[in-house]
């Protein structure tokens, strides 16, 4: 489904380049359900950015589906990210004027599919039904979240991006979350997580150790994750 070859990212940071990310190499396939685990500031937002084809690397090669990404114009990227990624986030990254209907009905407008059956569905599936007409405001922060997965996966995609999807919740609410992730995982997604919580990573099926921009370790099953990096 994806595989990184030698991936690389630099900033310049008072004119001076800094290495965010360097020598990267990850092969991920259907269905997979991997956590990359390190410290903050190690680069781990950087690398989900880079496959979910928000950010560009330096240097290597990503290619996605039997095809290097840079072969793809803009416009097919573009439709790559609303139609085949779901993207979940630490700050939930909705959109607090509108109501969660209105959340969830964006992704569909862009995907030019309006399914008002399907949004119901889920939020159904996720317990939620009865807070559409509301606003973000007014919601908790592990309802939020559950809002934010429903709307990665309002489109049906491939595969689920989930950038310290825990950080911001308590114990609870972060169990009742990873629940929701194994359950998706479970329908045949393909679901990478960023964390640096050990335990939330431990839920995960492969977890890759990621330091100073590069994979300093492995941790679990060594054979499954040897080929991840191959």
């Amino acid at each position: 489904m994806i595989r990184l070859t030698n991936i690389g990212k630099s900033f310049y940071v008072n004119n001076q380049l800094s290495n965010v990310l360097s020598g990267i190499n990850l092969h991920i396939n259907k269905g997979d359900y991997i956590a990359i685990n390190g410290p903050s500031g190690c680069g781990k937002t950087t690398l989900l950015s880079i496959i979910g084809l928000l950010d560009y690397p330096s240097c290597g090669e990503y290619i996605l589906n039997d095809t290097n990404v840079y072969y793809y114009s803009e416009k097919e990227l573009s439709n790559i990210r609303n139609q085949k990624i779901g993207f979940v986030f630490q700050n939930y990254n909705l959109i607090n004027t509108f109501t969660i209907l209105n959340n969830l009905v964006l992704p569909q407008f862009y995907n030019k599919h309006f399914s008002k059956d399907r949004i119901l569905s889920i939020m159904d599936e996720l317990g939620l039904s009865d807070y559409l007409n509301y606003h973000p405001t007014q919601l908790s922060g592990g309802q939020l979240q559950r809002v934010a997965i429903a709307r990665a996966l309002i489109n049906n995609p491939e595969l689920i991006l989930a950038d310290e999807p825990t950080g911001n919740l308590d114990n609870n609410n972060t169990n009742i979350i990873l629940d929701l992730f194994d359950k998706i995982h479970s329908m045949g997604k393909t679901i990478i997580i960023v964390t640096h919580d050990i335990n939330v990573a431990g839920r995960a099926d492969k977890i890759l150790k990621l330091v100073d921009g590069k994979f300093e370790s492995l941790i679990d099953d060594g054979d499954k994750n040897e080929q991840l990096l191959s």
